[in-house]
């Protein structure tokens, strides 16, 4: 029987959680970079 590779388990585990960190990290600094209004909505920009 073939012995359970868990460093490579770990690694892949690490990744995936690195990913989602990177991910969380970047749309709260889109939010951070969007106006919103006194009403929380956000402020349309227009496109030049």
């Amino acid at each position: 029987m073939a012995k359970t590779n868990y460093s490579y388990e770990k690694r892949q585990k690490e990744l995936a959680k690195k990913k989602k960190k990177d991910e969380k990290k970047q749309r709260k600094q889109e939010k951070a970079d969007t106006p919103v209004n006194d009403d929380g909505t956000p402020i349309p920009q227009a496109d030049e």
